[in-house]
């Protein structure tokens, strides 16, 4: 029954996205919606990172002492900085780890 399910959500998303970029034409789309449209992967982002950032293991609001959220830090000024996504995500690692450790 499990790998029924996971097979099927698999289909399933991987019809989604192959219909949506095959047969969509976004020049027929209207000017405002492909405006909107352009910003989802962004708007999609935060809501997977921040959760990851902030919230404990038991799913509660984690800001005191959270080595996450000084790793995050660290990584967005790297990333604002040199603008190159391998020495944001070695520096954000790097941090955690270093803070973990110590």
């Amino acid at each position: 029954m499990i790998w029924e399910g996971m097979i099927a959500a698999g289909i399933l998303n991987f019809l989604s996205k192959f219909l949506s970029l095959n047969y969509f034409d976004a020049s027929k789309m209207n000017p405002i919606v492909r405006k909107i449209l352009a910003y989802v992967p962004s708007a999609i982002f935060p809501a997977i990172i921040f959760p990851a950032i902030f919230l404990s293991e038991t799913g509660n609001l984690d800001f005191e002492n959270n080595p996450k959220i000084y790793a995050s830090i660290v990584a967005v000024i790297i990333g604002i900085l040199s603008k190159n996504i391998i020495a944001t995500i070695i520096s954000g690692l790097a941090t955690y780890w270093l803070i973990i450790f110590i």
